[in-house]
Formats: C-alpha cells, structure tokens, sequence
C-alpha cells in the first residue's frame, strides 16, 4: 500500500500534525509512506522515523505527475488549500481524505466538514483535533495530543556549539526567547519587552538566556541581547542557522519564552515549558493541551483580528508587560534557581 500525507504549509501546523502523522504510521504499518509538502516544512519532520520518502511541491504539476507515477492508494490532506486537492486529484491517488474547503469538495472521495458556529463561518477550534480527525476518517485510532519532534547528530552538533562557544555547561539554567514570528509583525512583542524579561532572568535567577531568530530575524535578535546588555544573554543572530539548531536549542532548554510561532510548538513536542505570546491571533486556533503551557493573552476591542500588520497601535502586544510574562515564568519553573558560584 503507497499513502501520501500532504503537509501543512506552516511549521507550526506540520509539529501540530505529528500526533495524526504518527497514527497513520502505526497504523498502516506495512505501508510506504510519502511526504508531500514545502521543503522547509519538511525539515521540521527530518529525523522522525515515518516517512519513506518526501516529495516537494516546489512545481504542483510536475509533484502531481511524479506521485500518479508512486501509485498512492490513500492521499491524506492536512492542509485546506485547493492546490493540495488539485495535486492529489490530478495524481489519481485512489483515495483522498480531506476537508471540503477552498472550492475543492468534488477533487475528494472521503468529504470532511469544518466546526462552524451557528452563523455558518468557521469557528475558532484547535487545528490539531481537525488533524486528528482526518486520521480517524483513514481508520487510525485516536490519535491523542502528544506531539513529537526528532533531533539529528548534525542538529545536536550545532547546538553543541553554540554552547561551548557561549561556555554553557549542563548545569546551567538555560532559557530560550523566541521575538520573531513568520506570520508578520502583529505577532511581534516589543523588543524592549523581551531584553527586560531577559534582563530579569539573568540578574534574578542566574539563568543563561539564549535568544533565538530565523534567517530574517537576526536584527531583532541582535537588539534584543544590546538592549539586555548582560554577559548571561547572547543571541543567534550571527550563528550558521536552520530549524534543526532551533529544534536542537529548544529540546535541552529549561524553558521558552515565545510569540505565537513555530517554535511555541517545539517546546511542547520537547516536553519543554513555555510562555506564548498571544496578540492578533485566536489562542483556540492553535491550542494543543499541552499542560505545562501559559498563554498570555490581552483582551482588546480590535482584536483578535487575525493580521499580519497591525493598522492601528499594536495595543494587544503593547499591553503584555514582562512582570506578567517573568510570573508565567516562576509559575511553570516554581523553584527559583541561582547558579552555584
């Protein structure tokens, strides 16, 4: 049996996926197992022991034509976009699991319907029980809520690394800030905001603070470690940098400090700790029932509103202030720690 597993197109989304991805693998034990998706989306999964094989969709006719030549038995959709029906449809995939969104309900053979409120428009429920769903429609069991990331050596090198280079030991208290998101700027948290928290970790728990970025974040990175101004917080910024450093960095952290982003989800595939930093986007969208989790959140009359660029004050990232977040912080991590000299 040849199953192909369509992935999400954000990376978040793709570790939300992992507990229905694992599913599918026990389930159909015997099967070859194909991943479609972006490259980069498939770099979050490298290391994991379920796939066989991964097919990009860099050029949608070309990847329909190289999986009709797979012959894929059962094609499972986890993103909602159109694309993802056309290509499975056009690949001839026997049967294709998916929700009827996007204008693509007659490209599917197993039709599933989103939560809608009373109203008839989507309602806000975790994307990870919709994920499930689709799973359960292939025949898997419950899948349940535990996500799960892998790590490569070439991963734990490069975190080797950064710590000799930062002369962090295994015994140090190690917390990760995360001030970007791909999303856009209104998830965004105020620099100032995150070098205080980072200020405060050092001077009153003796913790190492590591900040990390992705390739376009590096500035903010780099302004959040000036303005802490403090040997104990260092940033990624000029470090060679990839997904499996993050994944790396974040799996033997103490704890994340994050904005609603790809990371966020790391912590919890690691069994880490973590704060997340909820502006313009609705916390029930991207809930995992993970319980070692704050979300932090500021009721505003504009929001959630659910854009990428704020048009008015960003008053919902303003509001969070890094008391709030550092008593998340002592609340998850409850013994405080200091550093033996």
């Amino acid at each position: 049996m040849n199953i192909a597993i369509f992935l999400p197109n954000w990376v978040g989304d793709v570790v939300m996926a992992t507990p229905a991805i694992r599913a599918l693998r026990r389930h159909y034990t015997n099967a070859r197992c194909i991943a479609v998706g972006r490259p980069y989306v498939a770099n979050v999964l490298e290391g994991s022991p379920w796939f066989d094989a991964h097919l990009f969709l860099d050029r949608w006719p070309s990847a329909a034509w190289r999986l009709r030549r797979a012959n894929i038995d059962l094609a499972v959709l986890l993103p909602n976009s159109f694309r993802s029906g056309l290509v499975a449809w056009l690949a001839g995939c026997k049967r294709r699991i998916g929700y009827r969104r996007d204008w693509r309900g007659w490209m599917l053979t197993d039709r599933l319907e989103s939560i809608r409120d009373e109203a008839g428009t989507f309602k806000p429920s975790p994307v990870i029980d919709d994920y499930n769903r689709l799973a359960e429609a292939a025949g898997c069991p419950s899948p349940g809520h535990r996500m799960e990331l892998f790590t490569t050596p070439a991963d734990e090198a490069a975190a080797d690394a950064v710590y000799a280079k930062n002369r962090i030991d295994h015994h140090d208290e190690v917390i990760c800030l995360n001030p970007g998101a791909a999303f856009g700027a209104a998830k965004f948290w105020p620099i100032e905001s995150f070098a205080a928290v980072a200020q405060d970790l050092t001077d009153s728990r003796g913790a190492r603070v590591l900040v990390l970025c992705g390739p376009s974040e590096r500035e903010q990175a780099r302004a959040v470690a000036r303005l802490a101004n403090r040997p104990g917080v260092v940033s990624l910024a000029d470090e060679q940098l990839s997904l499996g450093l993050t994944k790396a960095l974040v799996r033997r952290c103490t704890l994340l400090v994050t904005t609603d982003s790809g990371p966020r989800h790391f912590a919890a595939a690691f069994d880490r700790p973590v704060v997340s930093l909820f502006g313009p986007t609705f916390i029930d969208w991207t809930r995992t029932y993970f319980d070692k989790e704050i979300c932090l959140q500021k009721k505003v009359p504009c929001g959630p509103c659910q854009l990428r660029v704020c048009p008015l004050d960003h008053v919902c990232m303003k509001l969070l202030e890094p008391r709030e977040v550092l008593a998340a912080v002592g609340q998850l991590l409850r013994v405080p720690f200091q550093k033996a000299s």
